[in-house]
């Protein structure tokens, strides 16, 4: 399911405008996004917990070359 498939599912199921729901999905995400950012979780009981972990460096291969690189480290979001 993409974005587009999930403001269908919301605007049939409560009745929404599409325009209304992909404002209501955007805002959601537009908080979901501004918490991790902060380094905080969000936590949905239900669903899951939305976090933001560490990713330390780590070593790597180049695809093409094969040459060994150094991968930086990273914040990955995480459910």
């Amino acid at each position: 399911m993409n974005k587009s498939d999930l403001i269908d599912a919301i605007a049939e199921s409560t009745q929404l405008t599409k325009a209304d729901a992909g404002r209501a999905l955007d805002a959601f995400l537009g908080a979901v996004t501004n918490a991790l950012s902060k380094g905080d979780t969000v936590a949905l009981v239900g669903f899951g917990t939305y976090s933001v972990k560490e990713r330390a460096e780590r070593k790597g291969r180049n695809p093409q070359t094969g040459e060994e690189i150094t991968i930086k480290a990273a914040k990955n979001s995480y459910i």
